[in-house]
């Protein structure tokens, strides 16, 4: 039997390029095409070995043809007339959702594509009702270029942002289930794909993306990164499941529902959280509870017992925690006091477990470690974010805070002190840690940056 592996996976907001209708075997999209800019269903239906779907069928995410297939519906699939094959098989995956009639007018079609894109802007809620039928998880089919980037998922130059073009935006899903996978998590905490998948869309969903910076694609950044260390020798033949479970799920949700703006203007406004959080590490405490909310809703862990379900929970936080900036300071003291005492053991779970609150706060500020071409554009997004905030600030007649004023600030001058006083401290003793050939190379690129950061034929406008 012929498969048909190479097709394109096609999400249903995006019209289909000519060349994929040309093809033998391609995707259709049915009665409703004409809504998203296709052509229209009638001129799709005379394609021979094409696929439509109906308008219950609209979720479909994946899709991978063998043979010659017509689909119509829900139903069993029947050969196409004419076909080779007297056998056919359609793999598909997709979410179940409860979909209301569109409205009429470009404000109902709007929010009709809204709906249907499960890479932007899922409402994730209303998406992951369960059915009524059985559930099945179908076998994963990830189109050539994902599938080759996630083979080198280990690299420590993987590209992110091709990462996330290719898979349409979707890439916080698509890399942490494929890493629980290739840990074997699933496995060994019997976790059901169904729920694991459903927690990962809500947390994709409920990341702000008009962050310019604290989105979801900086947590898939964080969690590649996250999986960079725990293959390091000191992590991988040390570290518990349990260890490893917890430090992909901090990565994951360690920024969820970032609102944009820093801790001290939260504080200043007289925002809610800050009064709920008494003022100490606001964003931080806000994250774990959002973390532990969906892990609850998705109903994930919900197999283990209640204890150790909430000293999870309990651990999760601390690793959420140690991602404040201003305790920078009081958790690297106590790594490095270890480190010059050599009695860091990681058999001892509360060493053990500050080590995992380090990797944690590496791997999230470790975009000037990468290699320029990567590091810079992250660099550009932090400091739109922060300029962001100082422009609310001026429109509101509030001082603005520092790092923040576009006037007076550059991405140069504030890339340069926080590598002096906030990376490159901490990446020092990470290195004393793991004196790998990862740890030294990050360091190489560290200075590689700051170099460069600090040139002023580079950067003239950078301040003295």
């Amino acid at each position: 039997m012929e498969v048909c592996s190479q097709l394109p996976v096609l999400p249903l907001d995006r019209p289909v390029p000519q060349h994929v209708l040309r093809r033998r075997g391609a995707i259709s999209l049915g009665t409703s095409s004409a809504l998203f800019g296709g052509p229209s269903p009638r001129q799709l239906c005379k394609r021979r070995g094409g696929v439509s779907y109906n308008s219950a069928d609209q979720a479909v995410l994946y899709l991978h043809l063998l043979g010659d297939v017509k689909q119509r519906g829900p139903g069993p699939s029947e050969p196409v007339r004419g076909a080779p094959h007297s056998q056919v098989k359609v793999d598909y995956q997709r979410f179940h959702c409860h979909q209301g009639p569109v409205r009429p007018g470009a404000r109902g079609l709007k929010s009709h594509r809204r709906r249907l894109s499960f890479q932007r802007g899922l409402k994730s809620r209303h998406l992951l009702q369960r059915p009524s039928g059985p559930q099945h998880l179908l076998d994963q089919v990830y189109n050539c270029q994902v599938k080759c980037m996630l083979d080198k998922v280990d690299s420590w130059d993987f590209d992110i942002f091709m990462f996330d073009r290719a898979t349409n935006g979707n890439g916080l899903v698509t890399l942490t289930f494929h890493l629980f996978l290739q840990l074997g998590l699933t496995r060994l905490f019997r976790l059901d794909p169904i729920k694991l998948r459903s927690f990962l869309v809500m947390v994709q969903a409920d990341y702000h993306q008009r962050n310019p910076y604290h989105n979801s694609l900086h947590a898939t950044d964080v969690t590649q990164a996250m999986y960079c260390f725990l293959r390091q020798p000191k992590l991988a033949t040390t570290l518990s499941s349990c260890d490893m479970l917890l430090a992909l799920v901090a990565a994951v949700t360690h920024d969820l529902d970032h609102p944009g703006v820093n801790q001290g203007f939260l504080v200043r406004t007289g925002h809610h959280l800050a009064a709920l959080y008494k003022n100490s590490s606001v964003l931080e405490s806000h994250h774990w509870r959002c973390a532990v909310s969906l892990l609850r809703e998705s109903g994930l862990l919900d197999h283990l017992p209640i204890t150790d379900r909430l000293n999870l929970e309990e651990r999760l936080g601390s690793l959420i925690l140690a991602t404040d900036i201003s305790q920078q300071n009081r958790y690297l003291a106590r790594f490095r006091e270890h480190l010059d005492r050599e009695d860091l053991s990681m058999a001892d779970p509360s060493h053990r477990h500050l080590v995992l609150q380090i990797t944690m706060k590496c791997a999230d500020i470790c975009n000037p470690c990468r290699v320029w071409r990567l590091s810079s554009q992250w660099s550009s997004r932090v400091t739109a974010e922060f300029f962001h905030q100082g422009d609310v600030e001026k429109k509101h007649g509030m001082a603005v805070s520092p790092l923040c004023d576009r006037l007076s600030d550059s991405t140069a001058h504030i890339q340069a002190g926080f590598i002096r006083h906030v990376v490159e401290p901490l990446f020092r003793e990470w290195c004393r840690f793991s004196c790998t050939s990862l740890s030294h190379r990050m360091l190489a690129h560290l200075q590689t940056n700051l170099d460069r950061w600090t040139d002023p034929s580079q950067h003239p406008e950078t301040p003295p």
